[in-house]
């Protein structure tokens, strides 16, 4: 049985095999093991394992942005230094840790330790809360907020089998919150009955040290309440830190501002506050006088049902804690009761600091008022470890490693809460400062939050309306929307935000031109460059002169007013203008009006110069793309470019006409958003034109793009490497005579085929490397595609977002494209209405190409042997073609093209002869032949028998070319239909 006051034991020694290291092994097992672990312990473990936690975890989480001089190291430094001198030589690593578990200080009973420890046991930074660390002393004395041990193998962790520990939280004594822990920690052989009494003084130290941090008026405040708290009422007044499993941190917050406000009102008061959860909890405001005759109020929290006759159980303590020196745990002196009003006795408050540095609330005898009670002490100081239950509710660190409200013997959870204490002038004054600050650190965070004049703007009203003005009007010159400086803020001023706690006053609505009168306040605060204050516009110079009718209206609702000029960096991006309906403002008003304008300045102009670079940047891209697309009967094409809502990006396309009839079409996006992408991309479409117009092949032109862009991440002047990062591509070839297509992409998403009876698919295509790896091969594929099909080609802005699934996406591409008798502008509008993002973080481009046939009547072709007697005959049965197609005035140009084009082929090439006529938009004469030598136009000499073919094939044709293949070449000619 353990006596009250004593130190819990362990169930057993952790290293001899029978108590906690057997335990745990069953615990992580999965077996019971509810018996023979203490309670606390037990609970850690299971939250440790329902955490997912690692017992063989050795790393910790580490916060270079702790606190190294924050209120807990202040207080707690000089503790820590005797406390290193009291354990000098010991094996003993005292720690102190904020009340998130990270470790701020650390000191060593033999300084050696500090270069045999590891880093998490030595440096200050780690943090040991339970939900990363598991069970150990300082994570669980926060869980569990009491003082706690830890023998060896109740650690969680497997690093920690071979030590101990006792850890205790440290407490604000005016708001009762958890500042730190303060732990001892030891090896396990190590053991001394005084450890924890020593813990227990050095926190209280600690605890005094904060106190010392405070005001004497609040610690004359907080030393009455503490002395008539237990007596005031049956449930006692415990702190804030004692209800925290009943409230969350958010609804703490709120009674704490609704405490404030009770406090900064002076009077007594209850208040029903109802919490975002539902709960409702009542605030009790009550006066108190200190002996030194400061006046202030306490606010409590008193939770709902609780009986009139619930009574507060104090559990017993233990002896006074002995000085750190001695460690022994030497008997002290009975306690001295308190004598309350009602004939109760109960433990004497916690000794606190006085003004005059002596401890204790009062010496024998003394009287100490509150609300016309009297408490009188009899004896001396009063106990130390009282106090600590008057204050915390019965949770205090002796009772066994469980508090009042942890009893499960009957005592009651404690029913009132102290909030704060303070008083009321120095509250009102605390209170609008706070709110002053609290208005300015979410201005912080809720103006500038997108790169949009506009928008940051609505922001800066927004956050203004309530807590500042009742309606905010901005303001801003044309220039300044379009992201450019105004050379006359005054001359193209448009109200730009209206906003306010309700709609219909007579204000200038939003889009409208602004012309401020020249006795207006906004005239004065624009050619001034300063805020200008009018408490009351009634009385305001000039304000009714400007627009009597107008202002007669809007004074029926607004009474004070602060101009403010945007300003940022010397330019003058506008004005805003904060009306009040109820009390006038004032010269703080001002300064936080200039501050919230000052601030949203800064972000406006950030927004004004981002815009301006988009636009250039955009403008730039929009001049790279195709302006229009090629005359030509292959396809019939739909296009689109979406920008990104952030930045401008290098996506592209273009529809290249190509010999035969045939049309390319190419799509691609260079990685990453400004203007070095977008002149990248404009680098990257000529390159991809001009590879195409040579009639290569689709994997040919994705090669040549790869070395360009290789050659592109290396042309650096600087070398830093600040080329191009990587593009992706895709291009096909359509030919309209055979209706296949070949395409081939470079880690470009493939495209989507619709076929004439509505189905879609996406062709199986080798998706390639980026372009600029180098060195890897692209593949190319032919597929069927019937006339009347849609071939869909996009970037991956289109499907690619992080707030949605690919595969989902391309599903709803599949459903928007099942409607082939959409034109493809329907086809494109409805892609980007139902799959496109709302708002694209990159760039989109969208092409949508029907393709059609050429019709087989319109197409002629010959084979023949290399033998220049046939010539003839096919240029005979040319001419006839070319009669039947009505093609009379073209037949002499095409005539002489044919037979220059089959002699120079018989001449220089081989066999079989090929000889095909394209009727479109123009003639097309093509001859083919089994070699790959290339033709050459040269100038012939006035002596050359010869060399004069190719020269009249250019002279008499629009265009001419070779295209390779396979096996083989083709030369081709287009004619004009008007050629004569």
């Amino acid at each position: 049985m353990v006596r009250s006051g004593e130190e819990p034991k362990p169930a057993g020694r952790a290293t001899d095999g029978t108590g906690p290291a057997r335990l745990r092994e069953r615990f992580l097992q999965g077996e019971p093991v509810e018996a023979g672990v203490r309670t606390p312990i037990l609970n850690s473990w299971q939250r440790s394992r329902s955490l997912g936690l690692s017992p063989d975890q050795t790393d910790l989480p580490y916060r270079e942005d702790f606190d190294p001089g924050g209120r807990i190291v202040r207080a707690a430094v000089p503790v820590l230094d005797r406390l290193q001198d009291a354990f000098s030589g010991s094996q003993i690593n005292i720690s102190v840790a904020d009340a998130n578990g990270t470790v701020l200080l650390r000191r060593f009973g033999d300084p050696s330790m500090a270069r045999s420890l590891t880093a998490i046991q030595r440096i200050p930074g780690f943090v040991f809360a339970e939900q990363v660390a598991g069970t150990n002393g300082i994570g669980l004395a926060l869980a569990e907020r009491q003082l706690i041990r830890v023998y060896g193998a109740e650690h969680f962790a497997e690093r920690s089998q071979g030590s101990a520990c006792v850890a205790m939280p440290v407490r604000d004594p005016l708001s009762g919150r958890i500042e730190g822990v303060l732990c001892f920690g030891y090896p396990r052989s190590f053991e001394h009955p005084a450890l924890g009494a020593a813990i227990r003084r050095a926190a209280e130290n600690i605890e005094r040290r904060l106190l010392g941090q405070s005001s004497a008026h609040e610690r004359a405040l907080l030393r009455t309440y503490l002395a008539i708290g237990v007596g005031a009422g049956p449930h006692g007044g415990v702190a804030m830190d004692a209800l925290a499993d009943e409230f969350h941190h958010r609804d703490q917050a709120i009674l704490r501002e609704m405490a404030a406000e009770l406090i900064s009102r002076g009077q007594r008061a209850a208040v029903d506050v109802t919490l975002p959860g539902g709960r409702r909890v009542t605030l009790v405001s009550r006066p108190m006088t200190s002996t030194s005759g400061v006046r202030g109020f306490a606010i409590e929290a008193v939770l709902p049902g609780a009986a009139a006759g619930e009574s507060l159980v104090l559990p017993h303590q233990g002896d006074e804690l002995p000085d750190l020196a001695a460690l022994s745990a030497a008997p002290r002196p009975a306690r001295p009761s308190l004598t309350l009003p009602s004939g109760h006795v109960a433990a004497a408050p916690v000794p606190v600091v006085a003004p005059d540095g002596d401890r204790g609330p009062a010496g024998p005898g003394a009287t100490l008022t509150a609300d016309g009670g009297t408490v009188t002490t009899e004896g001396g100081r009063g106990a130390s470890d009282g106090g600590r239950d008057a204050l915390y509710g019965g949770r205090g660190p002796a009772d066994g490693g469980r508090g009042a409200a942890d009893d499960r013997s009957g005592s009651p959870f404690p029913a009132r809460g102290l909030v704060m204490v303070g008083e009321p002038h120095v509250g009102a004054y605390a209170l609008a400062a706070r709110r002053r600050l609290e208005l300015l650190s979410e201005a912080s965070a809720r103006i500038g939050t997108t790169l949009d004049v506009r928008r940051t703007a609505e922001e800066l009203a927004e956050t203004a309306v309530p807590r500042l003005a009742d309606f905010v009007t901005i303001d801003l010159p044309d220039a300044v929307l379009r992201g450019e400086e105004s050379a006359d803020p005054l001359a193209d001023l448009r109200r730009t935000v209206l906003h306010g706690v309700r709609e219909g006053l007579p204000f200038t609505p939003p889009g409208k031109r602004i012309d401020f009168g020249p006795t207006a306040p906004q005239l004065r605060c624009l050619t001034k460059g300063e805020a200008v204050l009018e408490p009351d516009l009634k009385a305001a110079a000039g304000w009714l002169a400007q627009d009597p009718e107008h202002t007669a209206r809007l004074l029926a609702h607004v009474h004070s007013l602060i101009a403010v000029p945007l300003l940022a960096r010397g330019v003058v991006l506008g004005i805003a203008s904060f009306y009040r309906a109820g009390s006038p403002y004032g010269d703080d008003d001002r300064s936080l009006a200039r501050e919230l304008a000052s601030r949203a300045a800064l972000s406006i102009d950030n927004a004004r110069r981002y815009t301006h670079e988009r636009t250039m940047v955009l403008a730039l891209q929009r001049r790279l793309l195709p302006h229009g697309l090629p005359d030509q009967d292959a396809v019939e094409v739909a296009h689109r470019y979406l920008p990104a809502e952030s930045d401008v990006g290098g996506d592209w396309y273009d529809v290249i006409p190509l010999s035969g009839a045939r049309i390319g079409l190419l799509v691609g996006d260079v990685v990453g958003h400004g203007m070095l992408s977008a002149a990248t991309m404009g680098r990257l479409r000529t390159a991809a034109r001009s590879f195409a117009e040579l009639d290569f092949t689709p994997d040919e032109v994705l090669t040549h793009l790869d070395n360009l862009v290789g050659r592109l991440d290396r042309e650096d002047p600087d070398g830093k490497g600040a080329g191009v990062i990587g593009a992706t591509c895709l291009y096909a070839i359509y030919d309209p005579t055979v209706q296949r297509c070949l395409m081939a992409r470079a880690g470009h998403p493939p495209p989507a085929l619709v076929r004439p009876d509505g189905t879609v698919s996406y062709p199986d295509l080798p998706a390639g490397p980026p372009l600029g790896l180098g060195g890897l091969p692209f593949d190319a594929v032919e597929i069927d595609v019937p006339e009347g099909s849609q071939l869909v080609l996009y970037t991956d802005g289109l499907i690619e977002d992080r707030h949605r699934d690919v595969d989902v996406v391309l599903e709803q591409l599949r459903l928007a494209l099942a409607h082939p008798e959409r034109a493809p502008e329907e086809t494109c509008q409805a892609v980007l209405d139902t799959v496109a993002p709302a708002h694209p973080h990159d760039d989109i481009a969208l092409l949508v190409a029907r393709v059609h046939a050429l019709d087989p009547g319109r197409i002629a072709g010959w084979e023949l042997p290399a033998d220049p007697a046939l010539v003839g005959e096919v240029r005979a049965s040319a001419l006839r073609r070319l009669s039947d197609w009505g093609l009379d005035e073209t037949a002499f140009a095409a005539e002489l093209i044919i037979s220059e084009l089959i002699t120079n082929a018989i001449r220089h090439g081989t066999g079989p002869i090929r000889v095909r006529l394209l009727y479109g938009r123009t003639l097309i004469c093509e001859v083919s032949d089994a070699s790959n030598t290339a033709p050459h136009l040269r100038r012939a000499a006035s002596t050359d028998e010869g060399g004069r073919g190719l020269f009249l094939v250019a002279q008499l044709s629009q265009s001419w070319g070779t295209r390779y293949l396979p096996e083989g070449k083709v030369i081709w000619a287009e004619c004009g239909l008007d050629a004569a």
